[in-house]
């Protein structure tokens, strides 16, 4: 079983963030590159944490387009995080984009809290 669970919600058609993908991949992730597209990178952002960490982190999609589950309804109408919004073990995250590094830094902290 997964010590972290990355949990990444937007809208199936949404972008992985609010910047452009650019040759500059500043993400961190290549094989998603340019579609600029929420599940290629949600795709990719799990095949690198599947390398790097195993089976300890898993990644989990929640799509909103036709149903908004309750702990998102939640976390929508207390904090209003821009899409796509980035939990790690539940928790609110600032990132709002789909981000290696950043996502990384997320994930070495659960794991060091657990």
């Amino acid at each position: 079983m997964a010590e972290v669970t990355v949990e990444i919600v937007g809208f199936a058609e949404s972008e992985c963030g609010p910047f452009p993908c650019d040759e500059t991949r500043s993400c961190g992730l290549e094989t998603c590159y340019p579609s600029n597209s929420l599940m290629d990178a949600i795709s990719a952002l799990r095949d690198e944490l599947l390398a790097g960490y195993g089976e300890k982190v898993e990644v989990k999609t929640t799509l909103i387009d036709e149903e908004v589950p309750d702990h998102i309804r939640e976390i929508i109408e207390e904090r209003h995080p821009p899409i796509p919004i980035v939990l790690v073990n539940g928790r609110l995250t600032s990132i709002g984009r789909v981000s290696l590094d950043l996502i990384k830094e997320e994930i070495d902290y659960a794991l060091e809290e657990s």
